[in-house]
């Protein structure tokens, strides 16, 4: 059965070979070689390259080799020369049993790019086997009246060579009472012993012959059966079978110890010659005693071991029933089982090729790996349906060979989204219940450079105390790349713009950490504000590369002391000489002390006090405007020339000071009145100074206007969390009283002084400068342009300049 079963599998090999021979792709044709068994390993079958047009130089690079679908090849290729050898031993009988040819079909695998190539190789038979019989005795109880001609089936012998080298003949020794018949049954020929010439018990009771099976091969080779003939009393009736021949059919996989069928014979005989026991025929092949069995009284046939379909699917039975008569009489009959397929065999997926690393830049359509899907079963169970379970961008495509398939991308892959991909393969077959058979294919993305560096927040804003030490690193910018290795090193360097050459000549920035260093000391009453660029540089091939606007704001810092302008400085020292009349009332205006500072917030808020005065009693001083009044009226003993040395300092942690000397001159009024017309004249002189000096404060404040709205606006942009900045307040007569903060949360000013609350605020956008206090005090009058507040008995007389607000007490 097995043989027969061989035998087909290689008519559809050939068949396969034909259709691909006369109906496949020109460069898909296949060729055909012819090689004996039994050779030596190395032998040389043909030169495929050669013979497929193949680079013989380039096969190494392209893993030119023989894919073989057990771990031992029969055949390999030389990759050097391109030739087909002998790898392993060759026996035909192992592989193709049966007369039937042996084909050989090789699956050739060629890469970058891949090609298969189908390569039949013929096994041609050698006369390498003898004859042999299951037995090397047989046994024949033959009674004395049996008539000539009675045939006798003995053992046929079995030969595993194909064609001319199978059993041809068999010879029996010389004798006068048997001869030997051949019959012919399908491709096996089975001997029969035919009686010529009746048998005498009283002349001779036993027969010894020797049975001869020779081959047809050249030399022929032989084997020998031992035949014993006791001859017996006779018995004239044998058993009788209902039909000669019966069919029945199973289904794979029947459990064990199942009964499949009952035979019956009948014989005509009474007593012991009419007693019937069943035997299986001794000539079956041996898988059928490990398989069935039959029970020699009841004739059940049972199931004894496994039967399966994808091994054979037919088998017969030879079954003889004997009488126990002396001699026995025998009848026979013979049992031809089919079996019938069950879906007990799930899909196998075999992995011919993969490619197990893929680049995320890789076209639509990129072949990956190579399987192929069989299944041991037939027909509608054998047939296999393929697909990928899970969501990935890859796809099954067929391929012109039945159950041979390529995996290839769908879509566009993406490395920094996913970088590694399981592909799950499920092969169902059709048959019912259907069954499944999973496989998972490990993708891993190659990275190409194909992103910039990143920096997480543009533009950049940094502060920087002013007075900074030179060659010391001031700020560091950092940028990111989602790229791998190389592609994401990042350099870095200073985009040099010839506008900015000025400043950008003092900034330097290590290109590997992003780390800038300034090379000189910045000066906020110079320089506030610079911005520059940052480029970020990858390391890939082609480089990406991405910038960021990087802005620096200068912080301020208490390093410039106040400068005195009024009373006029000479020879280092500020003096300024006042008359007033002796007959003025008290809180009489003598003058004011003016400065001003070019820090700003608390470094800029200036405070006057008295460091020396001649008489206490008599003036006192204004400690935030510096005014210098009479505290009462003078008497006549009061003495005519008083001095006041003034200290002006300002609110630094560590504070910076100047001093001014007024000396007040007590005149009478007539003195006083031509006093004032002198000192209105030599006024006059001094306007223009002060006329230059209020154009250039008032410049400067201009400048400062324009950069206190950028920075409102670039804060207005941000979080409303509440920030404070201090902005650059002068006054108009150049004394700071108090300093105003901005808080971009309110998107309102602070105003931040002596005796006021924390919670002051001036309202950005009215137009009389609106100073607003909690809601626990009320303002006691307002007008257009000045408004008074009270808060706790502080009356405050506020006025916005061109670059300030400043609050007096009223």
């Amino acid at each position: 059965m097995r043989n027969e079963t061989r035998k087909r599998n290689f008519c559809w090999t050939a068949f396969y070979t034909a259709l691909l021979l006369f109906f496949g792709q020109p460069g898909l044709a296949q060729i055909r070689y012819s090689i004996p068994e039994e050779v030596k390993d190395g032998t040389v079958v043909g030169n495929i390259a050669k013979d497929l047009g193949l680079d013989i130089a380039s096969l190494s690079d392209r893993r030119f080799r023989v894919v073989s679908e057990t771990k031992d090849g029969i055949f390999e290729v030389n990759p050097d020369t391109g030739a087909l050898y002998v790898h392993n031993h060759i026996d035909r009988e192992e592989l193709c049993q049966g007369s039937g040819t042996c084909l050989m079909e090789l699956k050739i695998l060629v890469e970058n790019p891949l090609e298969i190539h189908y390569v039949v190789v013929e096994i041609t038979d050698v006369n390498d086997h003898s004859p042999s019989f299951p037995e090397n005795e047989q046994t024949f109880e033959i009674a004395e009246h049996t008539s000539p001609g009675k045939r006798f089936q003995l053992h046929s012998a079995r030969d595993p060579d194909a064609g001319m080298n199978s059993i041809r003949t068999y010879t029996l020794t010389s004798n006068e009472h048997f001869e030997i018949n051949i019959r012919q049954r399908d491709s096996n020929k089975i001997p029969f012993l035919v009686l010529k010439k009746s048998l005498d018990r009283e002349q001779i009771n036993k027969h010894t012959l020797l049975v001869t099976a020779v081959d047809g091969g050249k030399p022929p080779r032989s084997g020998t059966l031992n035949v014993s003939i006791i001859v017996l009393d006779s018995n004239d009736n044998k058993p009788i079978f209902s039909q000669e021949v019966y069919q029945i059919a199973i289904q794979e996989n029947v459990p064990v110890g199942t009964s499949i069928f009952r035979i019956n014979a009948t014989d005509s005989d009474e007593g012991s010659y009419g007693e019937i026991e069943y035997s299986l025929g001794k000539t079956l092949m041996r898988e059928v005693y490990d398989i069935f069995e039959l029970d020699k009284i009841s004739g059940e046939i049972r199931v004894k071991g496994s039967v399966n379909y994808e091994e054979t699917d037919l088998y017969e039975l030879d079954v003889e029933a004997s009488d126990k008569g002396t001699p026995p009489l025998t009848g026979e009959c013979r049992v031809i089982i089919k079996i019938v397929d069950v879906n007990d065999n799930a899909p196998e997926i075999e992995v011919t090729s993969l490619s197990n690393t893929v680049s995320e830049d890789s076209k639509t359509g990129t072949v990956i790996s190579l399987i192929r899907v069989k299944d041991k079963d037939s027909g509608v169970n054998g047939k296999i349906i393929l697909h990928i379970t899970n969501d990935v961008p890859f796809e099954l495509k067929p391929s012109y060979k039945e159950n041979t398939y390529s995996i290839v991308t769908k879509g566009l892959l993406d490395r920094e989204k996913v970088s590694f991909y399981e592909i799950t393969i499920k092969a169902t077959d059709c048959g019912e219940p259907p069954l499944s058979t999973l496989k998972t294919l490990n993708i891993q993305i190659s990275d190409v450079n194909d992103n910039s560096p990143r920096f997480q927040q543009s533009p950049l804003e940094f502060y920087l105390l002013e007075n900074n030490v030179a060659g010391q690193s001031i700020l560091s910018v950092s940028a990111t790349d989602d790229d791998l290795d190389n592609n994401a090193v990042i350099s870095y360097h200073i985009a040099r713009d010839a506008s900015q050459n000025d400043i950008m000549s003092f900034l330097n920035i290590n290109s590997d950490n992003g780390h800038i260093t300034a090379l000189k000391s910045f000066d906020f009453e110079t320089l506030k504000t610079f911005q520059f660029q940052v480029v970020a540089t990858d390391s890939g091939t082609p480089s990406l590369s991405n910038n960021v606007t990087v802005n620096v704001f200068i912080l301020d810092q208490n390093d410039n002391a106040p400068v005195i302008l009024y009373p006029l400085s000479s020879n280092g020292s500020a003096e300024g000489v006042e008359e007033i009349p002796r007959n003025v009332n008290a809180g009489h205006l003598v003058t004011k002390v003016r400065a001003y500072d070019a820090d700003i917030g608390y470094n800029g808020w200036l405070l006057f006090s008295l460091q020396e005065v001649t008489d206490h009693s008599l003036f006192g001083l204004d400690r935030y405007t510096g005014q210098i009044r009479t505290l009462r009226s003078f008497t006549e003993t009061d003495e005519a020339e008083h001095k006041l040395v003034i200290l002006v300092k300002d609110n630094g942690n560590v504070s910076l000071s100047a001093t001014a000397t007024v000396v007040v001159k007590v005149v009478e009024p007539k003195e006083a009145f031509a006093a004032s017309d002198v000192k209105s004249a030599s006024k006059d002189d001094d306007s223009n100074v002060t006329f230059y000096l209020m154009i250039t404060l008032g410049s400067v404040s201009a400048l400062f206007i324009i950069s206190i709205i950028v920075l409102i606006a670039m804060q207005c942009s941000k979080s409303t969390d509440y920030t404070s900045k201090y902005l650059e307040d002068k006054n108009y007569d150049g004394t700071l009283c108090h300093s105003i903060q901005y808080r971009s949360g309110d998107k309102r000013y602070m105003l931040v002084g002596p005796r006021m609350s924390i919670g002051s605020t001036i309202v950005p956008g009215s137009n009389a400068n609106t100073l607003v206090l909690p809601d626990r005090r009320k303002a006691s009058g307002e007008d257009g342009k000045r408004n008074k507040i009270s808060d706790e008995g502080l009356f405050l007389d506020c006025d916005l300049f061109s670059s300030s607000v400043v609050c007096r007490e009223a």
